[in-house]
C-alpha cells in the first residue's frame, strides 16, 4: 500500500501563510481586506489558515487588492529539485504564527513546512548519553530532528552542524549521518522519520 501525501495541502498552507504575511505588512486587518476585496471574512480566514484552497478568481482578487503580481507571489514557492539534501532551522528562525485572529493562548511556532510525496512516518524520542558513540548510518526517506534538551553536533556526510536546545534539522536520510554528544549531560531529541514506500 502506498500512502500519498496531498501536495495541495502543502501549497494551500503556503499560499495562506503568504497572504497573511502580506496583509499584515500592509497593516490591514482581516476585515479591511474583506471589505476591499469583496471576499467574506470567514472565507479569507479559512484561506489564510490553510483550511481551504482559494479559487483562482478569489486568489486574483486578493492579490489585486494587496497590489501583488501573481508571478511575484509564486516566485519563491520551492520545488523538490531545489531541496539541497538538508534544512537546518535555528530556533531564532522559527516563525510565530497565529492560526485564528480571535484565538487566545494558542502560540504556534512554524518550524518546517516541507512537501514529501510518498512516505510513512515514525516518531521517536531519542536520549543520547554524554560521549555516546555510533558510526554514521544511512536510511531510506527523510528525517526531522528537534533538539529538546542539550547541545550536540550533527555529522551529515562531511558537514558538522551545531545544534542547540530548540534547534531542528530536516535532511535526506540517505546522507550518512550521526549525532555527536561531546558533553557529559544527556541530550534529548525528537526524531521523526518519513520513510519512502516503494
Amino acid at each position: 500500500m502506498i500512502i500519498k501525501m496531498d501536495n495541495s495541502r502543502y501549497v494551500t498552507t503556503w499560499i495562506g501563510s503568504k497572504i497573511k504575511d502580506i496583509r499584515k505588512s500592509h497593516n490591514l486587518k482581516l476585515g479591511d481586506l474583506a471589505e476591499k476585496s469583496g471576499i467574506s471574512i470567514a472565507m479569507l480566514s479559512k484561506i489564510e489558515n490553510g483550511r481551504v484552497f482559494p479559487t483562482l478568481p478569489s486568489l486574483l482578487q486578493v492579490l489585486q487588492t494587496l497590489n501583488v503580481d501573481l508571478n511575484e507571489f509564486f516566485a519563491d514557492l520551492k520545488g523538490d529539485k531545489e531541496f539541497p539534501g538538508y534544512i537546518l532551522k535555528k530556533r531564532s528562525e522559527y516563525r510565530s504564527i497565529k492560526k485564528e485572529d480571535e484565538s487566545i493562548g494558542f502560540n504556534y511556532q512554524l518550524i518546517l513546512n516541507q512537501k514529501i510525496e510518498q512516505s510513512s512516518m515514525e516518531i521517536s524520542l531519542l536520549t543520547i548519553s554524554g560521549n555516546a558513540q555510533r558510526s554514521p548510518v544511512s536510511t531510506d526517506g527523510f528525517e526531522y530532528l528537534y533538539l529538546v534538551k542539550g547541545n550536540i553536533q550533527y555529522k551529515l556526510d562531511d558537514k558538522i552542524l551545531d545544534l542547540e536546545e530548540g534547534d531542528s534539522l530536516f535532511f535526506n536520510g540517505k546522507i550518512p549521518h550521526v549525532p555527536l554528544n561531546k558533553h557529559n549531560e544527556d541530550a534529548i531529541m525528537l526524531v521523526i522519520y518519513f520513510i519512502e514506500l516503494r
